[in-house]
């Protein structure tokens, strides 16, 4: 799925399967993903829990652990395949090119260490020289950038709110200035006013630094503020990409109008579409479309053809047999 006519992509993510392997069979949690991120653009990558969303980012980062495995597939990194790289190579990559904010900040800072020496090992890790007096004045301008104040330079994960939290892991993302930055879930753990400042938060250090984004979720509304084009994720398969709007006004996929219309409106009173039938085991996919089993527009070529991905509009991909008949007619 690409566009010619954008900025150049910083990454781009070709047929990515990550599978874990239980007694029963293979799990197939990534089963071939392909996108492309742009210079400067947020991507959000959404789906409903067990999508395969944040094993496409362990994917990424090349984080996945065992069971769970990278089956095949290319990452590629300013043109550069992270898969062919040692975990020396991707030991200094990460941070400094390619960065995450994790989806639970209490389990993602160490406990017994100050903030300032969190974000000092990141920096030390990968900028060997940098003088103590520069390495502080750059924790505390990351604080600032986030919008802490300096007493959280001293303070210890359990003194800070879940907000403030979630902020420190942002300035640690941005410490060494990365081209790609994935947001696994950043708000998910948070009340709804702080989602707000950290979501607001993520948008200015994005803009200020002009770094690309993957920000995984499945709260479309957020989606609809935060990014810039979304990719629709069901089963371990991206069914959709297209531009924030174009994705709000004409969903083409059944999965992703689904998905909309689950989102409350204040301005129209109408009960919640919710979607209805059963997933199909992750490790035995049925032949054919992925989503059949709960689709309202399911036919009979669905059961026997897997759907190939075309743009139907301009910088939109849908792979839904339903759509290419009506097309068709």
């Amino acid at each position: 799925m690409s566009d010619q006519n954008r900025k150049p992509a910083v990454l781009e993510v070709k047929d990515l399967r990550v599978y874990y392997e239980t007694p029963a069979g293979d799990v197939l949690a990534v089963n071939g993903i392909d996108f492309q991120l742009y210079q400067g653009e947020t991507l959000g990558l959404v789906g409903e829990s067990g999508c395969g969303k944040s094993t496409a980012a362990m994917g990424i980062l090349q984080l996945v652990v065992p069971p769970g495995r990278i089956v095949s597939g290319q990452v590629l990194l300013e043109g550069q395949n992270l898969l062919d790289l040692t975990e020396s190579e991707l030991r200094k990559l990460r941070w400094a090119k390619l960065s995450l904010i994790p989806q639970g900040a209490m389990n993602s800072l160490n406990p017994t260490m100050k903030v300032n020496r969190q974000i000092q090992d990141v920096i030390d890790a990968h900028r060997r020289g940098t003088s103590k007096q520069e390495t502080q004045d750059r924790i505390l301008q990351l604080l600032q950038m986030v919008g802490l104040p300096e007493r959280v330079y001293h303070m210890y994960p359990h003194q800070l709110s879940g907000g403030m939290k979630q902020r420190v892991c942002i300035a640690m993302a941005i410490a060494l200035s990365p081209q790609v930055i994935i947001a696994d879930e950043s708000t998910s753990a948070l009340d709804v006013v702080v989602q707000r400042v950290v979501a607001q938060t993520m948008l200015r250090v994005k803009e200020s630094l002009g770094v690309s984004m993957i920000m995984i979720g499945h709260d479309m509304g957020l989606m609809a503020q935060m990014v810039d084009r979304i990719a629709v994720m069901y089963a371990g398969k991206i069914v959709e990409i297209a531009f924030v709007k174009e994705i709000f006004d004409h969903p083409a996929h059944p999965y992703s109008q689904l998905l909309i219309e689950s989102v409350p409106s204040l301005k129209e009173h109408k009960p919640l579409k919710v979607t209805e039938g059963i997933t199909h085991d992750p490790r035995h996919p049925p032949p054919g479309c992925i989503f059949q089993l709960r689709c309202p527009l399911v036919m009979d070529q669905c059961r026997q053809q897997e759907p190939v991905a075309q743009e139907i509009r301009p910088g939109q991909w849908v792979a839904c047999h339903a759509y290419q008949a009506s097309e068709a007619k």
